[in-house]
């Protein structure tokens, strides 16, 4: 079974930074794509960043140049970097990881979601 486990978010004045990383776990031979979402009180979920298996990157529009995601196939690992933090960037974040294959079929997860707080 994979499990996902991410870390780094907390409680940041507006303006500060924070990394998120998110690690994989299990019997797991490639990943296609991984990415960050997010999801603020009373709305949706949304994409934040996402990287796929070649380095490819997509960003939200309100990111606005302020993120950086990167991700280590070493270590299963995709990570957020979080400049210029603003209130309403506060959510919680989960990471998600694509075609994730260990042998039999490729399948998807979602990390349990860390909680980003953004003060003014």
């Amino acid at each position: 079974q994979v499990r996902l486990v991410e870390s780094g978010g907390g409680l940041v004045q507006a303006g500060g930074s924070l990394i998120l990383s998110c690690t994989a776990s299990g019997r797991i031979f490639t990943i296609s794509a991984m990415g960050w979402y997010r999801q603020a009180p009373g709305k949706q979920r949304e994409l934040v960043a996402r990287i796929t298996d070649r380095g490819s990157t997509n960003y939200a529009d309100f990111v606005e140049d302020r993120f950086t995601i990167s991700r280590d196939d070493a270590k299963n690992t995709v990570y957020l970097q979080m400049n210029s933090l603003k209130p309403e960037d506060t959510a919680v974040y989960y990471c998600n990881m694509e075609r994730v294959w260990g042998g039999d079929r490729p399948a998807d997860y979602w990390g349990q979601g860390t909680q980003v707080t953004v003060s003014s």
